[in-house]
């Protein structure tokens, strides 16, 4: 007989999960395992296809932006254009559309999605899980085989529950399958009860994925699968947002200690299972920074999503990443790095610049940051970001089989990017707001300022590259990426540590995690890293280090915007939303994280763009790839700059060639108001906490709104759920 509990997933498909360059045996058939009879779970494939069906349900995704069923990965979505690393207002900054409940700009929606369909429903996708649960443990597999199981789906219910708390604070507790009806309704627990949950679970996922996770993890063909070390890696994630100035406006140090203390403990189970930084013993500027996101069976990959390059039916799982990445005449799109994160990246010594209007705690670097040449002395891990004029980018297709006019630069293995701009109009040449310019090698309009290249598998790093591009493609010519997509790494681990340790006043063991992420970077002990020499004695100082640190290393990999929150960065939480208790004051860190770490406020900002255009003694072209004006004066570019070489000289012709023929201009990034004045970011105080659209509320009568947003089913009036009470 069917279980009634699960008869609306009667049409559910299973999006597999397919691996790259291992075996995908884990997946079981490929099939819909959602409406099932009970005596599925007696027998292990059954019951591991449903695991499967969890897996699929829940795993992050970076082909979608962030919404109610995905996390942010580092697309240009609302959330990362709330950050230094894309110029655009999303939602949450936008200071002409403040979201309300029931009013014009609605309030993004994480919490409920879709009442009537069960596979489009944030409570679905619980209601899933704990079907699973207790499909499993009422069934007759072994006591090993459940735990097994059973493990990795408690991990998957603490990681939806963590994704609803980090936004809401407390959120309903469901543990058991509940029918969609009235009486199945659950109010709000506190935030607390609902961390507590979630580590519950996760202690749990742990213990019993000891014997099958411990001993290096699984076996090769179960690679992908979560362990024992993903398992507390989240949980120190999650103890690390209950530590934060969001939800501890005291400071109370007591939460600073579990978490530094439990984090502490860990590490060696994490290292049990297999983790460790990615690291080779041919680090050349920078590779193994690239190279972590362009290898399979990675070290590093503590929670990872992966993917393969099959066109068609069930067993397509592609990441579209590098599409999104790549410049047009490479047959891509291109995402489009803001001019805030480039200018305030590091320089060659570990230091911010020293003009840098942020971070002023933090040493200014010996060396001059001259704008007009952002990559002349920077970090390595500058050049593994972001793309410029002039650099090298190989990967794997021949783009003029999209387009005649593109080059070729053999079969794209020698690809140079030269997005270098003019313009057809002297005005246009000054005016920042003008799209009107044409980029060279045939991008013309579809070009982009300065390219993100973080995450990219780069054929330099990758000889057996994951990511090709052929005309016979399905996909309108693309071959998508295999290449796998890493939510918790390795180094977040280290840095969630260091900033347990730092704000448990263990400044030492903050600043050795910090050693450890800049040695794979290439920092050597000469210089301590590149590190100023008073993190261990000033607390101040040495967070601010770490979120310094936080901010580079995971750079476009969908984190700053959940860093900037909790620790209320956008207006050192001196705002305050309507109706809010006095217990919602910041009292710790003087009153002000912002003062306290030397952090200029997000709010009040503004994220712009640059390129680089062709001097004006150049003269003007037209919108033709053939009336590029350095082309057409026979200037000859210099060798592309290639990072399997060293760099110095290299990137000093370069610097040279642009001192002579381009010239950076200012491009507007964030919107400006119908008379052209500046718009600027605006964060408001309620954000921190978000309340729940209409829909959500109107499906459950009992769910209390947020201070600080209208309750639906109180004509309006201001939500009285605190998500700080305990």
């Amino acid at each position: 007989m069917k279980r009634n509990n699960i008869k609306l997933l009667s049409k559910a498909l299973i999006s597999v999960l397919a691996l790259s360059s291992c075996s995908d045996s884990f997946l079981g058939d490929k099939k819909n395992y959602d409406n099932v009879n009970v005596g599925i779970y007696d027998y292990y494939t059954g019951a591991n296809a449903r695991v499967s069906d969890v897996y699929s349900w829940s795993l992050p995704d970076p082909n979608s932006d962030a919404n109610w069923k995905y996390n942010c990965t580092g697309n240009a979505d609302d959330q990362s254009k709330s950050t230094e690393e894309y110029s655009g207002f999303g939602a949450f900054v936008d200071p002409q559309a403040e979201m309300t409940v029931m009013g014009g700009t609605k309030v993004v929606d994480y919490f409920h999605n879709q009442a009537n369909n069960i596979q489009a429903s944030v409570w679905g996708r619980i209601r899933n899980i704990n079907d699973v649960i207790q499909g499993i443990s009422d069934g007759s597999l072994s006591q090993e085989d459940k735990n097994k199981l059973l493990g990795q789906v408690y991990f998957f219910r603490a990681w939806c529950y963590y994704n609803l708390v980090k936004w809401y604070g407390g959120v309903p507790i469901v543990k058991d399958v509940l029918e969609p009806v009235e009486s199945s309704a659950v109010p709000r627990s506190s935030a607390k009860a609902c961390i507590e949950f979630i580590c519950e679970d996760l202690d749990k996922s742990a213990e019993m994925l000891t014997a099958a996770t411990t001993s290096n993890g699984w076996t090769s063909e179960d690679w992908g699968r979560v362990t024992s070390g993903t398992a507390l890696a989240l949980k120190g994630r999650v103890l690390l947002l209950w530590a934060s100035p969001m939800f501890n406006r005291s400071n109370d140090v007591e939460r600073w200690n579990t978490v530094y203390e439990e984090i502490k403990k860990s590490i060696p189970i994490i290292n049990s299972c297999g983790y460790k930084l990615y690291q080779t013993t041919s680090n050349i500027n920078g590779s193994d920074f690239a190279g972590i996101f362009s290898t399979v069976n990675n070290p590093e990959a503590v929670f990872v999503t992966l993917f393969n390059t099959v066109q068609s039916g069930d067993g397509m799982k592609n990441n579209s990443w590098e599409r999104g990445i790549r410049p047009k005449n490479a047959t891509g799109s291109g995402k489009e790095a803001s001019a805030m994160l480039v200018d305030m990246f590091p320089m060659a010594d570990g230091k911010k610049p020293a003009l840098a209007s942020t971070y002023t705690k933090l040493e200014g670097s010996s060396y001059t940051y001259d704008e007009n040449y952002p990559f002349m002395n920077r970090d390595p891990r500058f050049y593994r970001t972001f793309a410029f004029p002039g650099v090298r980018w190989a990967y794997s297709g021949d783009p003029t089989a999209a387009n005649a006019d593109n080059p070729s630069y053999g079969g794209g293995q020698n690809y140079e990017l030269w997005n270098y701009v003019w313009y057809t109009n002297a005005d246009d040449q000054t005016d920042s707001e003008s799209g009107k310019s044409y980029g060279a090698d045939n991008l013309l309009l579809n070009k982009k300022g300065l390219y993100v290249r973080k995450r990219s598998d780069d054929r330099d790093v990758n000889a057996n590259p994951l990511y090709t591009w052929a005309a016979s493609d399905n996909n309108g010519g693309f071959a998508y990426s295999a290449a796998p997509y890493i939510e918790i790494r390795y180094a977040e681990v280290l840095l969630n540590y260091a900033e347990a340790a730092c704000g448990a006043g263990h400044m030492d063991e903050a600043v050795a995690q910090l050693q450890a992420i800049r040695a794979r970077a290439g920092y050597t002990s000469v210089d301590n890293y590149g590190l100023q020499l008073n993190l261990s004695s000033d607390q101040a100082a040495c967070m601010s280090a770490v979120l310094y640190e936080r901010q580079i290393e995971l750079a476009y990999e969908g984190k700053r915007f959940d860093d900037l929150r909790r620790w209320m960065l956008f207006d050192g939480g001196t705002g305050k939303a309507d109706g809010a208790p006095s217990t919602w004051t910041l009292t710790g860190w003087g009153g002000n994280t912002c003062t306290y770490l030397g952090f200029n406020p997000m709010n009040g900002q503004r994220r712009e763009n640059m390129e680089f255009r062709v001097q004006d003694s150049y003269g003007l072209g037209n919108t033709t790839m053939a009336s590029d004006p350095l082309v057409n004066a026979s200037v000859v570019r210099p060798a592309a700059v290639d990072y399997r070489k060293e760099l110095t000289t290299q990137l000093e012709q370069l610097r040279e060639f642009y001192a002579t023929k381009l010239v950076r201009k200012l491009k507007k990034g964030d919107a400006r108001d119908l008379n052209h004045i500046n718009l600027t970011m605006m964060f408001f105080p309620k954000y921190y906490f978000l309340g729940f659209a209409q829909g959500a509320q109107s499906s459950n009568k009992d769910l209390g709104q947020t201070i600080g947003w209208e309750d639906y089913n109180q004509a309006g009036t201001n939500g009285t759920f605190d998500p700080l009470a305990e």
